[in-house]
């Protein structure tokens, strides 16, 4: 019998999702790292952690008893339609590819995308559906998939970070990303869940704090778009408020 956990599709949340999704890609060498990850990860960090690792087709996957072994968060292994919730680590399964669409996790076969591009896939979806709540992470493995992923999470506001090489066993995709500057932060997998959990208080402090902003700080922050717009050529007017902010 299979020790793999498994989850049934869940439903949707009664409210609108407003926590942060974050994705984790690895290849060689991933196990060790994502290890270390979630042993660091809190019970309550109110986030939710989507695990895309390259996978062997022909092999059974047991990352997620393996991973329930280091915390006390529940680990499931994906299977069709999940709804993300918070304080939930969720796995990629064997032979498969990973999307996020409007808060649910799809799966598709694997031979339906570019070899070694499954990281990039998902971390591009999370990008488009998340926004500024959707977080890469690139940790040990070879080649340069995540890297593209990365780029776009950036590009639509949210956060980016990649494995240390000192930490790192092969350390080609989280230096490619690196080299290609599309990572905030450089840090080993245990140092990440505590630098996220900051990033998040922080984000949530200046949303909270956005509701009640005073006229004067709303007048100045108008007066610095008109600034920008005249010194750079660009119009910040209808971008993303809380990026540009």
């Amino acid at each position: 019998m299979s020790s793999k956990k498994k989850i049934d599709t869940l439903s949707p949340p009664e409210t609108e999702q407003d926590f942060p999704i974050i994705g984790i890609g690895a290849s060689a060498g991933g196990l060790d790292a994502f290890k270390q990850f979630v042993k660091a990860i809190s019970n309550d960090s109110g986030m939710a952690y989507v695990l895309v690792q390259h996978l062997d087709p022909n092999h059974e996957s047991i990352l997620s008893a393996i991973l329930s072994r280091e915390t006390e968060i529940p680990v499931l292994e994906i299977t069709d339609d999940i709804h993300l919730a918070p304080n939930h680590i969720y796995v990629i399964p064997e032979n498969k590819a990973l999307t996020s669409t409007d808060g649910v996790l799809k799966l598709t076969p694997r031979n339906k995308i570019k070899t070694n591009t499954t990281i990039d896939v998902f971390f591009t979806s999370l990008a488009e559906v998340h926004q500024s709540l959707a977080v890469g992470i690139v940790l040990s493995g070879t080649g340069s998939d995540g890297t593209l992923g990365l780029k776009a999470i950036k590009e639509h506001g949210g956060i980016t970070l990649a494995q240390d090489q000192q930490s790192t066993k092969y350390g080609e995709m989280p230096k490619n990303a690196e080299d290609s500057e599309v990572v905030d932060f450089v840090l080993p997998p245990e140092k990440m869940p505590e630098k996220l959990l900051h990033i998040m208080q922080t984000y949530k402090g200046y949303k909270d704090s956005e509701k009640n902003l005073p006229k004067d700080d709303e007048d100045a922050f108008n007066q610095i778009i008109t600034i920008l717009r005249q010194r750079s050529g660009v119009d910040f007017t209808y971008y993303k408020q809380t990026t540009v902010r």
